[in-house]
């Protein structure tokens, strides 16, 4: 199985988790008029096909170690099995509120609140849970970050000044994001302990969990949309195969950095808090999508230019205090 041995090998795995996580949504824009709700059903096949290829390659580099992919999985104990089965069905909740926050609320409101709650409430957990790195310079980054999604939100705000805050949305942001910062710690416990999961199989487990509660939540999904009809599950076997392929892709681009995360978590230089808070850090990244990629602040005032800025800097600072954490003592 492989883990990192080095600081720098995993930091890179928690950077390129980051730019995953932050770049799959991007992904349903090469879709045109295919609805999200049906390019979630690729998506989710994805992240399981993901899990299952890196769980029997990278995962069982040397099957005679009880670390192994296959020996893991029939030697776990049923409650760490359970922890990961819960984590994936927590998370797709979580994932499927947020996505329904923003399309209803903006931007402006499903970022801050969902996204900095789960980044705050994640971080929190994770360390008490598996404490490690410095408190000081991981929670004073976590801050900092906070304060880059809020001043992002703030320039979406003021980019759709005559936007409507929904109360709808407001809720389905604060459900959502509490519940995206609970998925982490059951992917912890999952981790810890006697008869544990290793990172690749707990990546697997977890998937099978979203993937068994994606059957009901997006049908719901689908047959309650936020905003557009309704959806049945014969428009979805009538897609084109490139809609269908780039959801797989989508699903794949997302559970390879989730599998990133894991394995730089799994590392005992690192720990959960610190992997999870610079994975979180995906929120800027698909910011940096909209702002020079999709141009969605094009011709902005300069008031929204200076907070895109501050965005930035705040981000890179946080970053940099959350990177750092594990290796200052």
């Amino acid at each position: 199985m492989f883990t990192p041995t080095v600081y720098a090998v995993a930091l890179c795995m928690m950077i390129l988790s980051m730019l995953c996580w932050g770049s799959w949504i991007n992904i349903h824009k090469l879709c045109r008029n295919w609805r999200f709700e049906l390019f979630y059903w690729d998506y989710v096949w994805g992240i399981l096909l993901c899990s299952l290829l890196a769980g029997v390659t990278f995962g069982r580099t040397d099957p005679a170690s009880l670390d192994s992919f296959l020996r893991n999985l029939t030697g776990a104990s049923t409650g760490h099995l359970a922890w990961a089965i819960v984590a994936g069905v927590v998370f797709n909740l979580a994932n499927i509120l947020v996505v329904a926050a923003i399309s209803i609320a903006g931007m402006a409101v499903g970022f801050p609140i969902g996204i900095g709650l789960a980044l705050v409430i994640g971080s929190v957990l994770n360390y008490i849970l598996k404490p490690a790195g410095n408190p000081w310079l991981l929670f004073g980054g976590v801050t900092l970050v906070c304060l880059a999604i809020i001043m992002d939100a703030v320039a979406y705000r003021k980019r759709s000044a005559n936007l409507a805050v929904s109360t709808k949305g407001l809720v389905l942001s604060v459900v959502g994001g509490v519940l995206m910062g609970l998925f982490y710690p059951f992917v912890v416990k999952a981790t810890t302990g006697e008869s544990h999961l290793g990172p690749y199989t707990v990546a697997f487990v977890f998937a099978v969990g979203v993937a068994l509660s994606n059957i009901p939540l997006n049908y719901l999904y689908m047959r309650f949309p936020p905003s557009g009809p309704r959806l049945e599950m014969k428009e979805y076997f009538a897609g084109p195969r490139s809609a269908h392929l780039w959801g797989l892709v989508g699903g794949l681009v997302w559970m390879v950095g989730t599998i990133c995360n894991y394995v730089a978590s799994y590392a005992q230089m690192v720990g959960p808090a610190t992997s999870y808070a610079i994975g979180q850090g995906s929120t800027m990244v698909g910011a940096i999508w909209g702002v020079f990629v999709w141009k969605e602040f094009r011709g902005a005032g300069r008031g929204v230019q200076l907070l895109l800025a501050l965005m930035f800097v705040f981000f890179i600072a946080g970053l940099t205090c959350v990177a750092l954490a594990p290796v200052v003592k």
